[in-house]
Parts: C-alpha cells; structure tokens; sequence
C-alpha cells in the first residue's frame, strides 16, 4: 500500500515496499538545481525566473552583501510557519533614520497567489544595488536621498501553497490542467491560517466615518481599538503593524494582481451597504497625483486600448478609488492612512495572478520605471523640521493643512514630509505646551524636491482641554497589543546552534487551512 499522501517522507521510516509519495517532489528538484545554480554575488544581469521562498531570501541577503555600504536586510517577523518576513533595505546610511530623509516601503505577495509583485520586488532590489555601482546617477541620486525599504513577500506560506498548484496544474500528465493563467484565485491567498491579509487590519474606516460629525474630530493616527485584538490577528499582519508604528514611512504601495489598476484610500465604503461607492480621503487629490504617477509611467496600464481583465478602468487613466471599484474593510491601505503618515496605494500589475516565466521579463520591463518614479514622488510636497526655541526639535508636533482635514505629525527628531499637490498652501505647526505657528507656501509645477518649511515654537501655558478637543484619545495610540499576544510572534526563535527555527513540513497548511486543531501528534521531535 502506499503511505498517506500528506506525510513528509524525510521524517518517518518506511519501506521500499510500501513506498512513500512526494507530490512536490518535482517542484523540490526543479528549485534545488535553480537554487545551487545562484551565484555567490549577484550578477548586473537579473534571472527572470521564478524565485522559492529559500531562494528569495539567498538573492536578497547576497544583493545586500554586495552593496554592503548602502544596503542590509533585516526580518519584520515571521509567518505562522516561521518564515522571516525578510525587508531590504537601501540608503546613504542603512539602518539609520537620516534627517530629513524621506522612508518608502514596497510591499508584495500579501496574498500568497499573487506572485508577480513578489518577483518584480526582487529584481528591484538586484537592480538597484548593480546600477548603483555602475555609477548610475538617477539610482545614486534616488538612493542617497531617499530610505527604501522592501518586502518582497509577506505571505511567503501562502506562496508556497500557491507555487505547489501551479507546479501540479503544468504537470503534462495532469487530466486537469489549468495552467497558470487559470491558477490560484483562491488557492494560496490567504496564510497558513486561512486569513485574507488584506482583510485583517483594524477598521479604522469607520472610525473615521463615525467621528466625522464632531466639529473638531481628529482623523489621522486614529488609535487601534482594544476590540481588535480579541480577533484572530495573523502573525504577519501584526508584523507590518508593529512595522508601520517604527518607522516613519511618508510613502507606500502594496502589489497585487488580478486586475491592471491602480487603486487609492478609502477601501471601505463610507455607507456600509454600498458596495461601489466613491468614498474620498481629505487627500483626494494628492492620492489621485500618486496613483497618476505609477499608471502613466507603466507600459500600458493608462492605456485606452488595454484589455482590463473584465474591468472597465481605461476611461479613467487606469486608476480608481478603491470603494468605488469593491469596498471592504480592514485594508492595509486604510491603516496605513488613518493610523500613520503614510500614503499607500495598491497597485495591481494585470490579469494573471501567476503568470508564466516567459512573461516575467516584459512584466519588469513594463513595470521598472513607474517603480522608479512612484519612488520619487516621495520627494513632492514641503519637509522641514519643527523646533523650540532651543534649537531642540520636537517630537509628535502636528502638521496641518488649510482645507485638507488630515494632519500628519513630526518623527523622532522633529523632522516631518507632507505630500503636497503643487498650488498655494497654509501650513500650521502645534504641538502641546507650545504656540502655533502658520505659514503661507506656493508650490510650482514644476518641482522636483520638497520644498523646506522650518518651525520654530515658543514655549506657552497649556490651555484647559486643550488635549481633550484637539487630539481625543491620544494616550491610547500607544497602546499596542495591551494583552502581549502577539508578540513572540515579532520574536525570532533559535535553536541551540544559533540556527533559525525549522520550518513546519509542506502539508501543515492543509491542516490549519480548514480551521481544525493542527496533528502534532505527526511530527517527529518538533
């Protein structure tokens, strides 16, 4: 008889004669003979192959060995299987938050099935350390003034998932074929626990539809409420949470697939029964100039001739608000607006999921200068740094402005980025216990750097209330994970040698997928 499908052959002891089946040995020998084919420094010339999860992180962590002087990696945390979320990341200065310098981050593969983005952030990565090196000045100039960070998968378990169905579904002997371009609309999105990442961040949406009728309500780094964290939070989710809160991140976009759109806050309708309702953010327009830049600087995604997967998107110039397309709530783009200062859109790069490997080298040649330039646009608008009269900046001070009813506020050092649309602005810096300060801009079309815009604050009596109508319930911001839930999963785990954590064998996820209590009972000294 033959052993049962699901056990891991390397762990148990069985005879020839019962024989035990590998349904992923294939896919396991194809990745070994890419795996040992990697180099020991990354070449300029980038491999337009697909990429396992071990592999992944070979090239990122050799790409960042390379360019040791303006890159390092480092793991957000890990995945319900104990996978590293691992983020690259390039500056003058890795590892250190410059002064002015503006924080961007890419994130991919948030759902497992969904690989074109995890591939294109990868090649990024390759790219930018060998052109830096080959003395190219757009990427130096992009580099030295700019802290990128990237994750290229943050569901590397549901990858795996969705790598094995495709492998499957290309086996020529296979009845029931699908390939990939029919592959994975469910298969591999969601974790290992069967969660839609981009469903599982708090609600803040409606947070923010609820406080509109207050006067003076407060529509930026809205604090989590303690009911979220009696859901089921994933693992990775709280990583890219925990994530957002250390670093003051100006700009984002998360890469997806399924669709050839850019798509902008809000996700979640401001009426909870409309399913497509355009639903604005108080920075409409500088979301639209964001989704803008990515669409026109693509191939064809702003294109009037472009075959939209079924949508209708190319009289828009290939963007849309996001309630408008479908809404839904708890977002990573919402959180990341309503929670933080940063501005993310969700980009997604056409209507296969999974494409062939012959497509992935078009794909990067359509996609590699709107990564470029959405990059850049992290440099529009007014930075400055807000200070005493000590010349001391001044943490968590406020930004406001004039007409746009959503404020962003200082970093660590006092210093601050406000993505602005070029025009005439009114600026306002406060900060509790200090005066308030305006300032009257104009920002030209046709600039390429923000523009810098210093406070200075002098030190004044603080008014009764004065917390209690301008920043309700800022106390609570702080309050993250109040029951210490989550947090080993933030904590690498190591073996007695130093040596990561094992992982769970391959058929763990069809146990955790359908909700039951895990087999433990099958593994073998784990």
């Amino acid at each position: 008889m033959a052993w049962p499908y699901f056990l891991d052959c390397d762990r148990f002891f069985v005879s020839d004669q019962e024989g035990c089946y590998d349904p992923l040995s294939q896919l396991r020998a194809r990745q070994e003979v890419l795996f040992t084919n990697i180099s020991d420094t990354p070449s300029t010339l980038i491999r337009f192959t697909y990429h396992s999860n071990a592999q992944m992180f070979s090239i990122l962590k050799k790409t960042a060995a390379k360019c040791s002087h303006i890159s390092r990696t480092y793991s957000i945390g890990r995945s319900v299987e104990g996978k590293d979320l691992l983020v690259i990341e390039f500056s003058d200065n890795p590892g250190q938050h410059d002064l002015l310098e503006p924080e961007i981050k890419y994130v991919g593969n948030m759902h497992g099935n969904e690989v074109l983005g995890r591939q294109l952030l990868i090649y990024l990565a390759q790219y930018l350390c060998s052109e830096y090196l080959l003395g190219n000045e757009r990427i130096q100039t992009l580099i030295n003034t700019t802290r990128i960070h990237i994750l290229p998968s943050m569901n590397p378990d549901g990858y795996e998932l969705a790598a094995s169905e495709v492998a499957d579904s290309n086996d020529p002997e296979n009845p029931y074929q699908e390939g990939h371009m029919l592959n994975g609309w469910t298969s591999g999105r969601g974790n290992a626990q069967n969660l839609d990442l981009n469903r599982n961040f708090p609600d803040l949406t409606s947070i923010f539809y609820n406080r509109r009728r207050f006067r003076r309500f407060r529509s930026d780094h809205i604090p989590i409420p303690d009911s979220y964290w009696a859901s089921q939070v994933a693992p990775e989710t709280y990583a890219v949470m925990k994530w957002i809160r250390a670093i003051p991140f100006v700009l984002s976009a998360s890469l997806h697939g399924g669709e050839l759109v850019i798509s902008y806050p809000f996700d979640f309708s401001r009426h909870p029964y409309e399913e497509k309702m355009f639903s604005p953010t108080p920075d409409e327009q500088v979301f639209k100039l964001l989704a803008r830049t990515y669409a026109d600087a693509h191939a064809t995604m702003a294109s009037n001739n472009t075959d939209r997967c079924g949508g209708s998107f190319a009289n828009k110039g290939g963007i849309i608000n996001g309630a408008q397309w479908y809404s839904f709530a708890g977002g990573m783009p919402d959180f990341n607006y309503l929670h933080s200062n940063c501005f993310e859109i969700t980009v997604e790069l056409g209507c296969d999921k999974f494409p062939s490997e012959e497509e992935l080298y078009p794909e990067w040649l359509r996609n590699k200068e709107a990564l470029l330039s959405f990059m850049e646009t992290v440099h529009r608008g007014i930075k400055g740094i807000v200070k005493d009269e000590n010349g001391n900046g001044i943490k968590g001070a406020t930004i406001s402005v004039k007409g746009i009813r959503h404020d962003i506020t200082t970093a660590e050092d006092g210093d601050y980025w406000r993505l602005l649309n070029p025009g005439v602005h009114i600026i306002t810096a406060t900060a509790t216990g200090y005066s308030r300060v305006s300032k009257r801009i104009r920002l030209p079309r046709n600039m390429v750097m923000a523009g810098r815009v210093d406070f200075t604050l002098k030190k004044v009596p603080v008014e009764p209330n004065w917390d209690y109508y301008n920043i309700p319930e800022l106390d609570n911001y702080e309050r993250f994970d109040p029951y210490n839930q989550f947090e080993k999963y933030s904590q690498a785990e190591l073996a007695e040698n130093g040596a990561e954590r094992v992982e769970k064998p391959w058929w763990w996820a069809y146990f955790t997928q359908t909700g039951n209590s895990a087999p433990t009972w099958l593994l073998k000294n784990y």
